[in-house]
């Protein structure tokens, strides 16, 4: 039954690890965009970001965080704006003001007689306010949407890598399933085949209480037997194994983060094995029951890397 179910390999599966870059160049810069991604519990995305360009932040942050759900992510962005963003630029106004104030100087200089020295263009430059060496004001949107262009290139690239490893994770995780369904059939197998030997050991041993307990009562004997019989029985356990491997072969194959769901669905896995194991009182089970806490131990540590 789990089977066909656990062959099921959904190549939608993401990894929360991954990278990628990308490089750019336009509106007078170049650029590159590096997106870093380890695994976590939810979503930790830190921004290195230079300033200046409106808007950048919360864009860069709303275009991540609308493809990426868990993980602990670094988008970082080196830019290299053009040697004419950082030069001293002449301040036009600035400049007509300097030269009317000349102007003025030296007719006034002339109606009294004064003779002035000849004016060099490197004074002119040195009067306040006619060079600018500040960053210029500039309209930052042609470069703010090359570079979300990029991005976007940029993040398809970064899932990409981690379509390729959730594909390769959903693979060894279908494989884990289905020798989880192969260990609870050899543990249903295994059950079976000690019930004849546990139903001959309590008629036994009930036998044996009778004979040396003559004042016991036959009845409650057999019922308190009966409860024995009861709390060792693991069909519930070996069902809702079954259960949780068809449970797994659907996360195997629905869209969208299904980390934490197989993070619950790991411990519940956990559960029945090891009350399976508690339950055994066989050895064939109790080593059945081992092995299949090894492999969903196993299968934890791989659902620790699914998005």
């Amino acid at each position: 039954m789990g089977g066909k179910r656990t062959r099921m390999v959904n190549h939608a599966l993401m990894s929360m690890t991954g990278f990628a870059e990308r490089r750019g160049a336009g509106a007078g810069a170049d650029w590159v965009w590096e997106i870093r991604a380890v695994n976590g519990k939810g979503l930790d995305l830190r921004l290195r970001l230079p300033e200046g360009i409106e808007g950048l932040e919360q864009a860069a942050r709303a275009a991540v965080t609308a493809q990426v759900a868990r993980g602990n992510v670094t988008l970082t962005l080196k830019l290299a704006r053009g040697a004419e963003a950082g030069a001293p630029r002449v301040n036009a106004a600035g400049l007509a003001a300097a030269l009317d104030a000349l102007a003025t100087v030296s007719q006034v200089a002339a109606q009294r007689g004064i003779e002035l020295r000849q004016t060099a263009a490197s004074d002119i430059l040195i009067l306040r306010g006619v060079l600018e060496t500040g960053a210029a004001e500039e309209d930052t949107g042609p470069l703010l949407a090359a570079l979300l262009a990029d991005l976007d290139a940029a993040l398809t690239a970064f899932n990409a890598m981690r379509a390729a490893e959730g594909q390769a994770l959903a693979g060894v995780i279908a494989g884990q399933i289905a020798r989880v369904a192969e260990l609870a059939s050899a543990a249903r197998a295994a059950a079976e085949a000690r019930r004849p030997l546990m139903e001959q050991a309590l008629r036994d041993n009930l036998a044996r209480v009778l004979a040396g307990a003559a004042e016991a009562d036959p009845a409650r004997v057999a019922q308190e037997l009966a409860l024995l019989v009861v709390k060792a029985d693991v069909t519930e356990e070996l069902d809702r194994l079954a259960a949780h491997v068809a449970a797994a072969g659907r996360l195997l194959a629905e869209k969208g983060a299904v980390g934490r769901k197989f993070d619950f669905l790991m411990q519940e896995f956990m559960r029945e094995a090891n009350t399976l194991c508690s339950k055994s009182g066989n050895a064939d089970l109790t080593r059945i029951g081992l092995d299949l806490k090894t492999v969903i131990d196993q299968m934890r540590e791989q659902v620790q890397n699914v998005e």
